[in-house]
């Protein structure tokens, strides 16, 4: 194994631990998982003894029953409160450093700042997976619950894409992550996030949503024949180009700014 290879292993062995052990994480997976579950039950639940307001907050979902309504009223919850729950914990990871002043230590390792950074964002992308299936499972089990019978392959696919749109939320963050290293701290990384999922709400009202990358996900998940594959394709380039960006500001840190 080369120095490079042991020095990101270590590096992410720190960084797994101090997710594992933080507070923020656990309270992220509790409100992502469980809080998206009994928002969409509720809603559901609602939407089936005809409350008027959550009938037309839900628009076509009301129409809809058992599985398909409840993987569609999932998808759209996840859209909006996905990005937003998983951008405040990558924000924390990375703008900790700064806040709390640890960024200084980390000159003294032998570890390179990028390798640091890098070693974060692969135990974030591990950790949105992991609440990707916890998400989903819960899902799972409340529809199981609520007697809407064992899925059909139509039902499963619906539910298989919500799961796709909780890990391409947690991808779709890792813009948090320059904006906090730019910023210095945590405040700028949820700016961000909460920044990206207004303008992702305006560019789909506007009628362009499928083709910003971080509206696609949702509309796709709701509506699969709304988002081309190519515009599905772009997604990917979010985490790829910001993540780079933010490891060359790490990689270029100063101790006196």
């Amino acid at each position: 194994m080369s120095a490079g290879s042991e020095n990101f292993a270590a590096a992410l062995s720190v960084e797994v631990r101090k997710f594992l052990a933080s507070r923020v994480v656990r309270t992220g997976t509790v409100l992502i998982v469980l809080g998206i579950t009994v928002l969409t039950v509720s809603m559901s639940a609602a939407a089936e003894a005809g409350n008027e307001r959550v009938v037309a907050q839900l628009g076509g979902l009301a129409d809809e029953e058992g599985w398909t309504r409840l993987s569609g009223v999932a998808a759209q919850i996840t859209g909006a409160a996905g990005l937003l729950g998983f951008g405040v914990v990558l924000a924390w990871a990375v703008g900790r450093e700064f806040a709390e002043g640890t960024v200084s230590g980390l000159f003294a390792l032998p570890v390179s700042r990028r390798t640091v950074l890098a070693a974060k964002l692969t135990a974030f992308a591990a950790w949105s997976a992991a609440v990707a299936v916890a998400l989903v499972t819960v899902l799972a089990v409340a529809g199981l619950a609520a007697g809407n019978g064992t899925p059909e392959a139509e039902e499963l696919a619906g539910l298989a894409r919500v799961f796709a749109l909780v890990v391409f939320s947690g991808l779709l963050a890792v813009p948090v992550a320059w904006a906090a290293t730019l910023g210095r701290g945590l405040l700028p990384g949820i700016a961000a996030a909460i920044g990206t999922v207004a303008v992702a709400q305006v560019m789909v009202v506007a009628g362009t949503g499928a083709w910003f990358p971080v509206a696609a996900p949702a509309m796709w998940a709701l509506e699969p024949a709304t988002v081309s594959r190519a515009q599905l394709a772009l997604v990917p380039l979010v985490p790829l180009v910001s993540g780079l960006l933010a490891m060359r500001a790490w990689s270029r840190l100063q101790l006196d700014r």
